[in-house]
């Protein structure tokens, strides 16, 4: 089964007042302008899956500026189903998601779409700090097991609420610290398995690829890394987690790493456009490896893809999209970027809110 948006419908999202894209499975382009509102057509698809998107901006900031307040994002799938997202102008903040008409949760999206990016803000993922490693590879396992997002909230809360605690650690309960812990534990541990599983499965996919237009890449898991541990080394840490006003140990505190095979050479050390051909690299194999786990292709969202690839990478990417099937967004400032994208691409046109067949 393939995973598409079949009709994509934004109201007063971004740049929106009201827009609506009739697309087909397989590859869709949108070119415009620098500010035109491509990227914001993919963010909105992105609000179909659990978190903040692919900006992850907050909920107020994405209602249409001078409009009513509020947005929404709906879409219809290839097998009928409904699936929506949005605000309304009274709670800014508070995310309403339906799925066929019915209310449903945030991660409940995950059940029904698998969807991957890539954003000119993730060229610069290897640089900088492990946080948005850490949102990738997150990413990369939500995919193939729907119920992460589910462990990592209720991680998460359980570790704000303990830092919270921690606060005040002469007067805290230690009843409740040790229920906070142990929930932690319990949630980071399928957390790390999760993530282990992820990354041993991609891992092989890469290692059975051929060396070709993209690096190919290694992956490994590093720092936090031992889930058996966990509740005790919470326990003993308290002191230290106090004076340093959060939690010091757990999978919040692990990072992807990531090396160029070819050259052995870690990826932070690579150019711009090996670091860029690595990220496709893992894209594409976690796409088929998607594919093959959950029977349908993720959908993929390729914001400014072709920046920093030259013309032969280019073709060699629209090459292997077009022959791996499945629905991909992407989106660029000029056609030309696109002239060897294969016939059967769908082009639209963005400028000033309005969304036209090329």
């Amino acid at each position: 089964m393939i995973a598409a948006a079949l009709r994509l419908a934004l109201t007063n999202f971004r740049s929106y007042a009201d827009a609506t894209i009739d697309v087909a499975s397989g590859l869709v382009i949108l070119t415009g302008e620098n500010g035109a509102g491509k990227t914001n057509i993919l963010e909105a698809l992105s609000l179909l899956a659990p978190g903040k998107g692919l900006r992850g901006a907050t909920l107020s900031e994405m209602a249409r500026h001078g409009g009513p307040g509020g947005f929404a994002v709906a879409a219809r799938l290839a097998d009928g189903t409904e699936i929506g997202t949005g605000t309304q102008p009274s709670a800014p903040e508070r995310r309403i998601v339906r799925i066929n008409g019915a209310t449903a949760s945030a991660n409940a999206m995950a059940e029904w779409l698998s969807l991957l990016w890539l954003t000119p803000a993730m060229d610069r993922l290897f640089l900088e700090g492990t946080s948005g490693r850490r949102r990738f590879l997150d990413r990369l396992v939500l995919a193939l097991d729907p119920g992460h997002a589910t462990h990592a909230a209720r991680y998460e809360a359980a570790m704000r609420a303990r830092n919270k605690l921690l606060g005040d650690l002469s007067g805290a309960d230690r009843l409740w610290l040790d229920a906070l812990e142990d929930a932690m534990s319990e949630h980071g541990a399928i957390i790390g398995a999760a993530r282990s599983r992820t990354i041993a499965a991609l891992s092989a996919r890469l290692a059975a690829q051929p060396e070709g237009p993209f690096a190919r890449a290694s992956l490994a898991i590093e720092g936090w890394s031992d889930p058996d541990r966990l509740a005790a080394d919470l326990r003993a840490g308290r002191q230290r987690d106090a004076a340093a006003g959060r939690t010091l140990a757990g999978p919040h505190r692990s990072d992807l790493a990531v090396i160029h095979v070819a050259k052995q050479q870690p990826a932070a050390r690579c150019s711009t456009g090996e670091q860029k051909a690595l990220l496709l690299s893992i894209i594409l194999a976690h796409a088929d490896l998607v594919a093959d786990a959950r029977g349908q292709r993720p959908i993929l969202l390729l914001d400014e893809v072709t920046a920093h690839l030259d013309p032969g990478r280019r073709a060699a990417l629209f090459a292997r999209l077009d022959e791996a099937g499945g629905q991909v967004w992407m989106t660029g400032t000029e056609r030309a970027l696109f002239a060897d994208a294969p016939a059967s691409a769908q082009h639209f046109v963005i400028a000033g809110g309005i969304v036209d067949h090329a």
